[in-house]
């Protein structure tokens, strides 16, 4: 038994469920010195000891004696600190490696295809960087982009949805070196769907410029770089050409409604579209003021800064749906290796984080249509 190993994952699983040590030792009927002494790794516990902890944290015990691979070329800021860090990149490793292994076990591994387009790539090229890498992936000028995961896969960059509750944290991505690329972005509930498609598109522009500033120890924000990948997303999903075609036909709608079917048409917020019209100098910044009292005019309510509209009205368009934003990749790979028997069903439904009764349930889907 590795103590280090089963003290740190103790330690990390605690952090998680936002438990103190005195409160995991209430829970699990044990003294809080066995705890401390636990997570010091200063002597070997006894196994029901180990079985009132897992019950008290809600995992299989054998979680606790598997080790981490630590992750180096990551890109994890935050606005605020998070408790639970450890826990995500524990959570993101551990995908990673099982991701890594059902391409290998298939033999369908995918090239990075944008590798070559980076060097070309850089902040002070924003749109020209968006560009070249809607080109190398095929899209058209004016094209939106209908399904930002299935495109990022394609180019060989994995895409792994997480719901953690946090409202400061939308997405890391982590590089090549760690089995990478791979883009991670938080799918909680209270994140509206264009947000999701925003960040997977910010993390690609990192990947895209700024490969240098992936370290794992590197936890503070740089504006500077926040901005600049928030300006290549914008570019990548809503292209300039298609922009202006797009909002020069919908000139004779109400303003309102004008934003609302761009947004839709290339799948961004609205205040991407706003943002564009003050980038293009169409408009200046009062155009924010002008549009929320045009949109309270028009639903009679109020629309927060941070809300996107979600249908409350039968004229306002309804907001996107977690279809709009899924990834299938991983999911696909996870069902050819178990029909082939390379993997267990255990194994498969452990991959896939879920229970053995749910993967038996969606065996019994699979089957439906092939």
């Amino acid at each position: 038994m590795d103590l280090q190993i089963l003290a740190q994952n103790v330690r990390r699983l605690r952090n998680a469920k936002r438990l103190s040590q005195r409160a995991l030792a209430d829970v699990a009927g044990l003294s809080l010195p066995a705890v401390k002494n636990l997570e010091l790794a200063k002597s070997e516990p006894r196994m029901r000891t180990m079985q009132a902890i897992a019950r008290a944290l809600d995992v299989k015990i054998q979680v606790f004696f598997q080790p981490v691979r630590e992750l180096h070329t990551v890109r994890f800021r935050s606005a605020k600190r998070m408790q639970n860090r450890e826990n995500v990149l524990a959570e993101v490793a551990k995908w990673l490696d099982d991701f890594n292994f059902l391409e290998k076990c298939m033999n369908k591994q995918m090239p990075f295809s944008l590798m070559g387009v980076r060097t070309q790539c850089a902040p002070d090229l924003l749109i020209e960087s968006a560009g070249l890498c809607r080109k190398k992936l095929g899209l058209k000028p004016t094209e939106p982009i209908h399904d930002i995961c299935g495109l990022l896969e394609q180019a060989g960059v994995k895409v792994f949805p997480i719901p953690m509750a946090s409202d400061s944290f939308f997405g890391l991505s982590v590089g090549e070196a760690d089995g990478g690329p791979a883009v991670v972005v938080n799918i909680w509930e209270r994140i509206s769907v264009e947000r999701r498609i925003f960040s997977a598109a910010h993390e690609l522009g990192h990947l895209m410029l700024h490969p240098e500033a992936y370290d794992v120890a590197k936890v503070e924000e740089s504006k500077e770089e926040e901005q600049e990948a928030d300006r290549f997303a914008g570019h990548f999903l809503m292209p300039n050409e298609g922009f202006r075609k797009e909002w020069n036909e919908a000139s004779g709608l109400h303003f309102v409604d004008r934003v609302f079917k761009i947004k839709r048409i290339f799948r961004v917020s609205y205040k991407t579209v706003l943002l564009r019209l003050v980038e293009d100098g169409a408009v200046d910044k009062s155009i924010w003021m002008k549009f929320n009292m045009a949109y309270q005019q028009r639903f009679n309510r109020k629309l927060s800064f941070k809300e996107e509209p979600m249908g409350i009205d039968s004229a306002e368009p309804f907001g996107m749906q977690r279809f709009d934003f899924y990834e299938d990749r991983f999911s696909r790979l996870a069902r050819e290796a178990v029909e082939k028997d390379s993997i267990s069903i255990s194994r498969g439904a452990e991959m896939l984080r879920i229970g053995i009764e749910d993967m038996q349930d969606l065996l019994q889907n699979w089957e439906v249509i092939l």
